[in-house]
């Protein structure tokens, strides 16, 4: 009977046949504790997370459309993003590899060689045999694996888990990048916020200067209080002096979060003019497990866990099979017929019986990663909760003091007047209008400092929710995972 390829896998796929068991423990999520309510007072509620907290373009409801404009720059140009698009094609690499090794390799040769023996050695040779002599052959040769005990199936496991990793990394740099450029815009719309009152109170300032000057002149005001307001007006213009350089160094910043060399960035709505958007009226804690950090650590622990089996399988035998089929002749004519056909098979068994210690070293090693991975998972898990639970407190606080501010500007807006009025009458001195419109101009400062504040933190909680990735344009995603040319 002659053999086949087929038949030189029989029995390979008897052996497989009995091959159902991977050592190492079986993947479970970890149970885990889950806050009963949240501190700000939003209720927590069961089931899935909505879509529309996971998956909001959150940058968006500030309304600016510069401000989308330049996430999707970043995006295009930062090259921490490309360098994570690369990992995750190595990572899809090394799964290729891991994967292919669970199936027959098969393949095929044909030499061919031609040599002469010499006819002058210590032996020359009998006249009647050729010196030049031929040899060609052609075979298809198949070597297998048996994976008795799932070592190469755990091995799979943790290389897929390695590229969902890998996946996760990339989409939390996505999500990281946007919130920062996001804060950086709105913290330069802040100081411009600020700049335009500083500019506008030392305007003010100069115009009362000039008239204190001739009221000076004319023997109606003191030298004091003349003085007194060419300080005030100082003050307004180191105020104005400071704020442009904040400004600046905010927008060179910003230009290196877009990949651009330091320059002037774009502006689009006014910080009061920008959408605050509102916290969710409901939350459920399931809406963390769409947090790129925690799919992440999670793919970690699954990937830890499961080279605890591929550990524990070097205390068992491997089975390795061979096969080879083809032809070998001295002439070429003749090599694809009947009497040059050759073929063998066989099998490899390898058991370990003495190690000194390195397998039970190696199982130790795993089993001693897997549990970092798990602390490192719930620690994430902890973190995120500790993250949302302050978001949604800071977004409450910051509100309220916005409001706070916004009411205390025009009650200060009222004591000016009125303090103007009655210096003007005669009925108080010069120092109380100073103090008001001091109290004012610090007043408008901190109201613009706290919209930025209130800004970032309605930002920041749609941050730790995990949301935003998923609905970034496919093209600007893509264009930002090309390799670098």
């Amino acid at each position: 009977m002659k053999p086949t390829v087929l038949a030189l896998l029989a029995p390979s796929l008897a052996l497989l046949l009995l091959a159902g068991c991977a050592l190492g423990p079986d993947y479970e999520r970890p149970s885990l504790a889950t806050p009963a309510a949240w501190r700000s007072g939003t209720p927590p509620t069961p089931g899935e997370a909505p879509e529309e907290l996971a998956n909001l373009a959150w940058w968006r409801q500030l309304e600016d459309p510069v401000l989308d404009a330049l996430v999707a720059e970043a995006l295009t140009n930062n090259r921490d993003l490309k360098i994570a698009a690369a990992r995750i094609d190595e990572a899809a690499g090394v799964l290729g590899t891991t994967r292919a090794q669970r199936f027959p390799q098969l393949g095929a040769s044909l030499n061919g060689s031609r040599a002469q023996a010499s006819d002058a050695g210590l032996t020359p040779l009998p006249t009647t045999v050729n010196r030049i002599n031929s040899q060609y052959s052609a075979a298809l040769n198949v070597a297998w694996e048996i994976d008795l005990f799932g070592r190469l199936r755990r091995a799979d496991e943790a290389s897929r888990a390695d590229l969902l990793s890998s996946e996760e990394s990339r989409r939390g740099l996505v999500l990281s990048l946007a919130a920062t450029v996001a804060n950086a815009y709105i913290g330069l719309r802040e100081l411009d916020s600020e700049l335009e009152i500083a500019r506008q109170t030392l305007k003010t300032r100069e115009e009362s200067l000039r008239i204190f000057d001739l009221r000076y002149q004319g023997g109606v005001v003191s030298e004091m209080e003349v003085a007194q307001v060419r300080s005030e007006m100082e003050a307004a213009r180191i105020a104005v002096s400071n704020l442009e350089l904040a400004s600046a160094q905010q927008e060179n910043a910003l230009s290196a979060l877009l990949g651009r060399l330091p320059g002037p960035i774009t502006r689009g709505k006014a910080l009061a003019d920008m959408g605050l958007p509102l916290p969710p009226v409901s939350l459920p804690a399931s809406v963390l497990e769409r947090r790129p950090d925690i799919r992440q650590a999670e793919q970690n622990l699954i990937a830890n866990n499961a080279r605890i089996g591929v550990a524990k399988a070097a205390y068992f035998p491997t089975v390795s099979l061979t096969g080879l089929l083809g032809s070998s002749s001295v002439a070429f004519s003749n090599l694809f017929t009947g009497p040059a056909k050759v073929w063998s098979y066989g099998g490899d068994l390898a058991v370990p019986i003495f190690s000194a210690g390195a397998i039970a070293g190696q199982v130790q090693a795993a089993e001693a990663r897997q549990v970092q991975a798990l602390e490192q998972y719930r620690k994430a898990v902890e973190n995120a909760f500790r993250e949302v639970d302050d978001a949604l407190i800071g977004g409450d606080k910051s509100r309220e003091v916005l409001d706070a501010r916004i009411r205390q500007v025009d009650a200060l807006k009222t004591y000016a007047r009125s303090a103007n009025l009655r210096y003007a009458g005669g009925y108080s001195s010069f120092l109380e209008v100073l103090d008001a419109e001091r109290s004012l101009f610090q007043a408008q400062i901190y109201e613009s400092q706290a919209r930025g504040q209130a800004l970032i933190a309605a930002t920041t909680l749609y941050k730790v929710l995990g949301g935003g990735w998923q609905v970034i344009d496919a093209a600007v995603v893509a264009e930002a995972s090309a390799p670098v040319k």
